[in-house]
């Protein structure tokens, strides 16, 4: 089972702001038909991005998903030919093992970088970036590289 959560109002203030209105009205990411991979990730505010500036936003979700899947985050092709923007990692790789994490809930944030020219601005609740969720094989000889990293600590 997967799915998509926002993080708690207690984080929220710590990564976002004092905002219950905001919190209470963002979206948490879906698809636009049964027939797309990518679950679309909205903007929480407006967003003005120089030329060739990279901003942090955070997007207030984490999600939660199988073992043996990941979460790999891309900016949506419309902002790449629109506005020549890209998220700095060109791929967000999210684990399993990132969901409620101790350090900041397993909130997922986006790094991305204006490549154009001009100044752009995003609008609240403006699609971004789409997570798409994939099954993922291992080696046989992962069994053995985990019990090598425990006998390490």
């Amino acid at each position: 089972m997967r799915d998509f959560e926002k993080i708690s109002f207690n984080q929220f203030q710590k990564d976002v702001k004092d905002d219950k209105d905001l919190y209470s009205t963002y979206l948490l990411p879906r698809r636009d038909s049964d027939s797309t991979a990518g679950y679309d990730i909205y903007l929480l505010e407006d967003v003005t991005i120089k030329s060739h500036e990279i901003v942090k936003l955070p997007t207030g979700i984490k999600s939660y998903f199988e073992k043996d899947e990941v979460l790999l985050l891309v900016i949506r092709s419309s902002m790449g030919f629109k506005y020549n923007i890209r998220l700095c990692n060109q791929v967000g790789v999210i684990d399993a093992d990132y969901y409620n994490n101790p350090d900041n809930e397993g909130h997922i944030w986006l790094k991305i970088q204006n490549e154009g020219n001009e100044t752009i601005t995003l609008k609240k609740g403006e699609a971004i970036a789409q997570g798409i969720f994939f099954k993922y094989l291992t080696t046989k000889n992962d069994r053995n590289i985990i019990i090598e990293r425990r006998s390490d600590y």
